[in-house]
């Protein structure tokens, strides 16, 4: 099994040249030409992701994050959302890798089989990083207005927390 892993890409990247000689591409034109391209979308979105991570890392350094923590724990424990969980939940649409930290420190606090792990693991694959995707994919395709986009994604991030609360709560 660890023999198809070591040579699946030099297979894959194989079989594209084939194919490339086969109809008649200069493939080495077309690489040039998807390089050149690629650097240019990672030019166009490079400034929104740059002041994404920028703003998280201050909110985060800030201990703006804990303090909301604080503010929303009474709201959300009555709906049932564990305290542990809260973090997560907040951080999910912001920042993957930050929201995938705070799920391992729920897993360490709570263990991963425990209610709070559940939901937090229910919560990770049923919401989406909605401001990094909005910041890179409108930068890419050079959309300004996002007025209807934000709002709707937020809702949706916020049904798919509720959602996971209720369906682990069920099960």
């Amino acid at each position: 099994m660890d023999k198809i892993g070591l040579y699946a890409v030099p297979v894959v990247i194989s079989v594209i040249a084939a194919w490339g000689a086969l109809k008649g591409t200069d493939i080495f034109e077309a690489f040039k030409e998807g390089a050149r391209d690629g650097i240019t979308s990672l030019v166009s979105i490079a400034p929104s992701v740059i002041g994404l991570v920028i703003g998280v890392n201050m909110l985060t350094a800030s201990g703006f994050f804990d303090m909301l923590c604080g503010w929303l724990s009474p709201v959300t424990q009555s709906l049932g959302v564990p305290p542990e969980v809260l973090p997560m939940a907040l951080m999910r649409p912001v920042s993957g890798s930050g929201s995938f930290a705070l799920l391992n420190s729920v897993f360490e606090k709570c263990g991963a089989d425990s209610e709070a792990g559940r939901i937090a693991s229910v919560m990770a694959g049923s919401t989406e990083t909605t401001f990094y995707a909005i910041a890179v994919y409108f930068g890419a395709a050079g959309i300004k207005k996002t007025s209807y986009a934000i709002p709707a994604a937020v809702l949706a991030d916020m049904t798919g927390m509720l959602m996971a609360v209720i369906t682990v709560k069920l099960m």
